[in-house]
């Protein structure tokens, strides 16, 4: 008899997000649905205000993503009015995304996602000096796994272990899951990278802070180019940015990839792992720009897996539909013209296993019906999948030299098929691969910003808004996280609609109005659980799309009225509709 597992709320994510699956005998997942059950309502909140104004407001969509959305809701203002900005901008802009990729991705895989594969318990029975000596099999220059640092490693996590709750920030998780592959000594590796990463997490953000103004809510941006320019022409301020980088390059090379390929290693057989994924389109948009022709990230789409052949992106094919959102306005709709009107119907009463695996009461998703706050976007009519590894696999299939080098050397090393990619595993990998890419050719901006300043020193070009012109512009590239686009409509001086179609929208839609799955329900449907009241496979599907469900949902009543209150369950880790 097949069961529902509920798990709600998915934590080590931004935002809110719940997972119902629905599980036969065997233990296969038969149907999945995976509901957002926050809103936002920044898109609201900017009509009828200053487009000048609007970025400021969208960087606060999410407190992780912020530099991404203040960043493409500036282009979308300024490609809506017209402008061109100076070179030395472009040039700023990508160095402060070159700290926003290294610090998303770092803290991604370790303090997010690293659980999912570091068995936390076995690192602790671990001999430090065989882990020290393991560590050079997968770089040439380990760091953190000196024997010394290992046993102080150990020693730290022991005294969580010892306190009353047990492990601290460790605890509670499914130590000691049938589906870790790691062994005590690799897992004592990867828990050193772990600690060493939070330092890495700090580094990062001051090198935001060093042309942003601060972090995460940096503030140098404006229609037009950016502000930070005494910082740009101090030498003390960029000297202490490539410092900061080249710490980062560092701990990317000689930990980061040495553990994703320590991953490849021991769970190329874990089917959890391994499982090809239910969408195999995939679509990413040209970013980072080094110098004035040269960019590191591809534009296009490749359509059921197939990397001979890639496709220009058309943006009129672009559409968000709400069929079973909890939105009105079923239809298809161009963000253009989006609509942001909200249809809350809640959740319904079922069954569902519970943490001991017995069959508990419990408010579940609604399948018929609506059932997220989250929409389903399509390009011409079908669900992609944007990401690290999207990008990848656009820019393998367009022949992008420093891409191809990158996915054919890790694949050569690992031992691994080109098909291994379209998995769990192939989607954490090309995370770190994009990293260790921005690490090595970033800087490229760098010196092309220090060369251009010698003769030139303008950070922002002058423009004009006329109130009685309606304009219509969107910022669109790839963020950490993957594809990202805003769309705005200015009329009478004021943004008039405001539509953001955000990584994981894409990735975490629901069916659509002919049942379509998006990525994270495809990706979960034929995956196996050993174990249903733990249901690890499934946190580790999910969790290597890195989501952020803050930038994924968008709704507010303007009249106050109250759309649904929730408790939380702090024993069984489930919500419930009140």
């Amino acid at each position: 008899m097949s069961k529902r597992v509920v798990v709600d709320p998915i934590t080590r994510i931004e935002g809110h997000l719940r997972a119902e699956v629905v599980v036969g005998d065997d233990g296969v997942v038969e149907e999945a649905y995976v509901s957002s059950t926050l809103w936002r309502g920044l898109e609201v909140i900017a009509k009828g205000r200053d487009p000048r104004n609007v970025p400021l407001l969208m960087q606060r969509i999410c407190g992780v993503c912020t530099y991404s959305h203040y960043l493409k809701s500036t282009m979308a203002v300024e490609d809506a009015l017209g402008i061109t900005i100076p070179y030395n901008a472009e040039l700023v802009r990508t160095l402060m995304n070159a700290a926003l990729f290294l610090h998303d991705h770092v803290v991604h895989f370790y303090h997010l996602h690293g659980v999912d594969w570091v068995d936390i318990t076995s690192a602790l029975k671990a001999d430090p000096a065989v882990a020290s000596k393991l560590a050079f099999n997968y770089c040439k220059n380990p760091i953190g796994t000196g024997e010394n640092e290992l046993i102080k490693v150990q020693q730290t996590v022991a005294k969580f272990a010892k306190n009353p709750q047990g492990l601290g920030p460790f605890a509670n998780a499914y130590w000691g899951h049938k589906t870790y592959r790691f062994t005590p000594e690799q897992n004592l590796i990867a828990l050193s990278h772990y600690l060493k990463a939070l330092e890495m997490q700090r580094l990062a953000a001051q090198m935001m802070a060093i042309f942003g103004g601060k972090n995460p809510h940096p503030q140098s941006l404006v229609v037009g180019g950016v502000s930070c320019v005494m910082d740009v022409l101090d030498p003390a301020r960029m000297g202490e940015y490539m410092v900061k980088f080249k710490k980062m390059q560092e701990f990317v090379h000689n930990a980061y990839l040495a553990d994703i390929k320590m991953a490849a290693e021991m769970y190329r057989d874990e089917p959890s792992v391994m499982k090809p994924m239910g969408v195999k389109n995939f679509m990413s948009y040209r970013d980072f720009k080094v110098s004035r022709d040269k960019y590191l990230f591809e534009s296009g789409y490749i359509v059921d897996g197939s990397i001979s052949e890639v496709f220009d992106i058309n943006e009129d094919l672009i559409t968000e539909e709400a069929t079973h959102s909890w939105y009105a306005d079923n239809e298809p709709q161009h963000p253009y013209d989006g609509t942001t009107v909200p249809e809350y119907t809640g959740l319904v009463n079922s069954e569902s296993v519970g943490p001991d695996g017995k069959m508990i009461h419990s408010k579940n998703i609604n399948p018929e019906g609506k059932y997220t706050w989250i929409k389903s976007p399509r390009y011409d009519g079908k669900p992609m999948e944007v990401g690290p590894l999207a990008c990848l696999l656009v820019g393998y299939a367009r022949n992008n030299k420093v891409i191809k080098e990158r996915v054919d050397g890790f694949l050569k090393e690992t031992g691994l098929p080109l098909k291994a990619l379209f998995s769990t595993l192939g989607r954490t990998a090309a995370r770190a691969l994009q990293a260790g890419i921005v690490v090595d050719y970033a800087l490229e901006a760098f010196d092309s910003l220090v060369e251009n300043t010698k003769v030139d020193k303008e950070t922002c070009a002058t423009y004009t808004i006329d109130n009685s012109k309606e304009y219509k512009g969107r910022g669109i590239g790839d963020v950490p996280r993957g594809m990202l686009i805003h769309w705005i409509r200015i009329k009478n001086g004021v943004c008039e609609n405001y539509q953001a179609t955000v990584p994981s929208t894409w990735n975490a839609g629901p069916k659509d109005a002919v049942g379509t799955q998006g990525p994270y329900e495809a990706d979960l449907v034929g995956l196996k659980i050993a174990d249903l009241s733990q249901p690890l496979e499934i946190i580790r599907v999910i969790h290597s799309y890195d989501p952020c469900i803050a930038c994924a949902v968008h709704v507010m009543d303007t009249k106050g009225n109250e759309l649904g209150r929730y408790k939380v369950d702090p024993l069984y880790g489930g919500v419930c509709n009140t």
